[in-house]
């Protein structure tokens, strides 16, 4: 059963009206959000369309510093379709999962989506945007599958890591799946997360991501 949550009353506004929530509004207002939320940590990274399984599931956005935070967005314009499949593959990875999610769908989504995952809505407040209000914060994942998470890793980060531990042998040439495998074998469950983390936030190369500095570090 799911847990009750008590939606705030915020004031209508005359945009609320007839002003749908779309995917680029939504994501330019968390964007901003998460990018003061992460300003004094240098240990944090955003990541847009952070793939999972190998790009079978990109989540919208995601936060990688101590825990992996994957936010899901479904504007107005969008529909749930695609949400339990993308409920199923996130669940097997991320640490924590916030869906944010425009009024129209959110009753609906509170029906599908697990009970430790965050819900955010997200309203339009005047014509330049969108105002997120929380509404429940985002638990920490009760069931991880390792080998999903060691698949965060490119093959060369995975055998890197294997190498260091000595552990590569038998494995060089084989493909990735056996390498994940392997990695998910040689290393204890919260080993196995910090590796991956280290990783991700390490990486130079990404094309949408955004490291959080300070200073312009």
């Amino acid at each position: 059963m799911h847990k009750h949550i008590q939606l705030n009353k915020q004031p209508n506004t005359k945009y609320q009206h007839f002003i749908l929530t779309d995917d680029k509004v939504i994501r330019v207002a968390l964007r901003e959000k998460l990018e003061k939320e992460c300003s004094e940590d240098r240990h944090s990274k955003i990541v847009e369309e952070l793939g999972i399984t190998h790009g079978v599931a990109r989540v919208d956005i995601a936060v990688v510093n101590g825990v992996i935070h994957g936010y899901e967005l479904k504007s107005d314009k969008d529909t749930l379709n695609r949400l339990p499949g993308q409920i199923k593959i996130y669940n097997s990875v991320l640490d924590k999962v916030t869906l944010v999610v425009g009024k129209h769908h959110l009753h609906e989504a509170i029906k599908i989506i697990p009970e430790w995952w965050g819900i955010t809505i997200a309203k339009i407040v005047d014509s330049s945007g969108v105002a997120l209000y929380n509404i429940r914060d985002a638990e920490q994942n009760p069931s991880q599958d390792n080998i999903a998470i060691a698949s965060l890793l490119w093959r060369e980060e995975a055998l890197n890591i294997l190498e260091e531990l000595h552990q590569a042998i038998g494995v060089r040439s084989k493909n990735r799946r056996i390498i994940y495998q392997r990695l998910a074998d040689v290393l204890p469950d919260q080993m196995l997360k910090t590796k991956v983390r280290e990783y991700l936030r390490a990486r130079i190369n990404w094309r949408s991501d955004l490291q959080c500095t300070l200073n312009g570090d």
